[in-house]
Formats: structure tokens, sequence, C-alpha cells
């Protein structure tokens, strides 16, 4: 007889998750975990940036007194302070998953594991010694660290990724980010906001790449009103230390740029953490590094399951929530779902905050999909205007024909709050006319949507 009925190998929000699922099931669950519970978007990633996001917030808010009728002067900021809020912060989410684990009677197991089998969990514990755990099915939830660039080292001081950055105490007068998506904008977004002079430099012809051109037009925009340099279809070529900090050099058309800056980061993406797992010797199909999974998450080895960034669907957090949910319930034999990644939520929380799902306007063209489009500005919305933040829009991407809701991107005020409507618009295949119809509670930024849905057949109705 098996130890345990699932042993799930990293405890971030796709193994955390899984684990809770999979005991509320009636499954007996080992969770292993070979640093903190809740894995880097409870202690690097997700959370303590959106502390420090909010401190910025609350910054700029204070900047901005003569708006709001009142003056204030000699205002003096603390980013050490601000980093150990975000740290509190983190630490009281990770007991919190700490205490559920212990309440859905999870086990866990503090140690680095490996695959012997697909039966057989090694675990070199953090302790000492070993142990091997024996059960029916394995989820491998392992997650990704921070992709680099060839040929430049990354040192922790002078050349830093996102896990350094986010546990930066004090701020350089200077700083060059490489890298213009979610993770870069927001770095870039707290340090100009705490008066370090940013440079940004992305490879694409664009800021946030994925995104919908008009979204990335509006938040180059903003950050350039911020002063905020940005450097678009630029290659980094290499990076030299040097006395004051570095020099990047940078091709672009025409030729070559050298930059300098007290500290640059590195924030280009991430890579599956799939080495040293004993998947090799079981066979495992991989692509790239990523793990081969089915729609039930499952790999090619019977009993062996993979979740989150480590199977290369999309390195999102809440993806593998979702992931694990599904894992758990294939492996009780309980009727789960089928996750469509094109209508998962994306979202950046710079200011303007940037929300998505779906496909693009540009997208729908290139697949040949005769689409409508309804818009509305941030700036005919009541409750933005009120909130003295009003830069943005929502739009909408709807089918012309069936009405399907093919995608959506909101740029503004809060955004990443008011996505999930959408989301389950296109999940239970309702129609912008649908939207339209429900009555949006005024003044709410929310309007904003009920208006781009009305637009879509060119009737919104205040603009």
């Amino acid at each position: 007889m098996a130890d345990y009925d699932v042993v799930i190998i990293g405890a971030g929000p796709g193994g955390y998750v899984a684990a809770i699922r999979a005991a509320q099931l009636g499954l007996k669950v080992a969770l292993v975990e070979k640093e903190h519970l809740g894995g880097v978007c409870l202690n690097w990633g997700c959370i303590p940036t959106k502390a420090l996001l909010r401190n910025a917030e609350v910054i700029a808010l204070l900047r901005e007194g003569k708006e709001f009728g009142f003056s204030l002067s000699g205002l003096e900021v603390d980013f050490g302070a601000a980093v150990e809020r975000s740290r509190k912060v983190a630490d009281r989410l990770v007991k919190g998953i700490a205490a559920l684990m212990r309440k859905n009677q999870v086990e866990v197991i503090e140690g680095r594991g490996t695959l012997s089998s697909p039966t057989t969990v090694e675990v070199t514990l953090n302790a000492g010694g070993t142990r091997f755990l024996s059960t029916r099915n394995v989820i491998i939830a392992t997650g990704s660290r921070a992709r680099t660039i060839p040929g430049i080292e990354v040192d922790g001081e002078r050349v830093v990724t996102y896990r350094e950055a986010i546990v930066l105490r004090e701020l350089p007068d200077s700083a060059l980010i490489v890298g213009a998506g979610p993770i870069g904008m927001e770095f870039a977004h707290i340090w100009s906001t705490y008066g370090t002079r940013v440079t940004v430099v992305e490879m694409l012809p664009r800021v946030l790449p994925l995104e919908d051109p008009e979204a990335s037009a509006e938040v180059e925009r903003a950050f350039k009103r911020r002063k905020v340099a940005i450097l678009t279809s630029a290659r980094v070529q290499g990076v030299e230390r040097s006395d004051a900090g570095v020099r990047v050099r940078v091709a672009v058309e025409g030729g070559e740029q050298v930059l300098e800056a007290r500290l640059a980061l590195i924030a280009i993406g991430v890579q599956p953490n799939s080495e040293n797992l004993g998947l090799e010797r079981l066979g495992v199909q991989m692509e790239r590094g990523n793990i081969v999974v089915d729609e039930h998450m499952r790999t090619n080895v019977a009993g062996v399951y993979a979740i989150g960034d480590v199977t290369g669907k999309m390195a999102l957090a809440h993806v593998a929530s979702a992931q694990g949910i599904v894992a758990a319930e294939t492996i009780a034999g309980v009727e789960s779902t089928r996750l469509d990644y094109e209508a998962m939520p994306r979202c950046t929380y710079c200011q303007p905050q940037v929300a998505s799902f779906g496909i693009t306007e540009a997208q729908a063209a290139e697949r040949g999909r005769q689409v409508r489009v309804g818009r509305f500005p941030f700036r005919a919305n009541g409750k933005a205007l009120g909130l003295g933040d009003y830069e943005g829009f929502v739009k909408i991407v709807a089918d012309a024909t069936s009405g399907e809701v093919l995608g959506a991107t909101l740029v503004g005020p809060e955004v990443t709050e008011l996505l999930p409507e959408l989301v389950l618009a296109r999940r239970w295949e309702l129609t912008p006319e649908e939207i339209a119809r429900t009555v949006h509670a005024h003044p709410t930024l929310s309007e904003a949507i009920m208006e781009a849905a009305h637009g879509v057949f060119g009737q919104p109705i205040h603009i």
C-alpha cells in the first residue's frame, strides 16, 4: 500500500491549491517544498510587488495634493519601510497557507523532491537526511525562475532579477530595466515613483508587447509623462560593471548606444524549473524544458501530473491554481473542467493598470474573424473623474455574426478588478447586448464595461 494518494512537489499557488483540493476530496496528501510555502508568488512576486505598488500609489496621490485641495511640503519617503511592509504582508499570507495545510491535514515536508519512480518521491530533507515517499500519484509544481540573458552575469548587486529587486531596501538613483513586460513595467512604476531615474529597454517595438497596441500606447504615454525613458526595438548586447554601476550596450536601429545606470534589472520572462527532478529517467515528455501535459494535467507517464509555470502554458499564479484544481479532481476521479488558456485573465498592475483576456482586434483579423469593437474612455466615466484617475479605456472585441465576446482590453483605474465580469461573460457565452442590458450601479467604474458593450453596436450612452 502506498503511503499517500498524491505527493505534490512544490508549494506555490499551483501546488498548495492542488493539495487543498485533493484533501477536500478525501485524498491523503503530502506537499514537498524546499523553501517557503506560497512559492515565488507569495514570497518574491505577486504579493510583495502589489504591496509596493500600493505604497507608490499613496505617494503619487500625496504629490497631487493641489488637485484635491491640500498642500504638502517636505514629503519624505522611506523605501526601506515600504519593503518591510511588503515582507510583512507576504509573511502573513505564508502563515495563512501553513494554517490551511494543518486544517486540511496536508503533511508538509521541507526538502527537495525528485522522482525515483512514478510512485516514489525521494526527498532530501532540509534538516538533513533522506526520506522516500510511496505514492499513487505525483504532481510536479516546481514553478519557474527568472530568465537571464546569455553572457550576462546576474551578481545580485548591480545586475539583478526580480528575486533580488523585491527585497532591495535602498533604491539607486538610476536604474535600467531590461524588458517591458509586466514585471519590468511594474518595477519601473514603483522605482520611478520613489525618485529613481528609470530607463526601460525592450527588444520588441512596444512596451507590454503581448497586449493590444492601443494599451501599449496608453501605458507608454503615461510613463513618458512621468519622465520614464523608454527605448523599444532595442537589444541588449552586453553589460559591464563600472565604478558608477553598470554600462549597458544596446543595439538600436542605426548603431549602438551605451547606457549607464547604478543598477540593471533583467526582466525578460521566466524559465521552468524542470531540471534535476528525475524526469528524463522516467521518460516524461518535455518541450524546450516545459513538461507536456494534456487537458487533465497528465503527463505521458501514468500517475505523473504537472501544473503551473513548469508546463509552459501561462506563467500566471491563477492559471497554476486552476490547473492544480483540475489535477486534483482528475486524480480523485471526480468531474472537472477543461481550461481555456486563451480566455485566462492577464493583468499588469503598473499605473495605469492593464487587464485583458482572449484575443485582440488585430489577432481576430489575422484569424479572418469579422468583428465589432466597442470602446469607452474613462474620461467619460463619473467615478473615474471623481477619483481623479481617468486615463484609459475599455475595449471589447466581439464576433460580428454570433456576438461571442472574443476578447477585451482594459486600461485605467483598478481595471484588474473589473475584468472578471467579461471573463465570466465569455465562459457562459453571454453577448455584449446581455452585458449592456445588465444594470450597473452608478457611479461605478464598471459602468465603462456596460458602455463599451453598448459601443459594440455603436450605441454608447455617454459619448
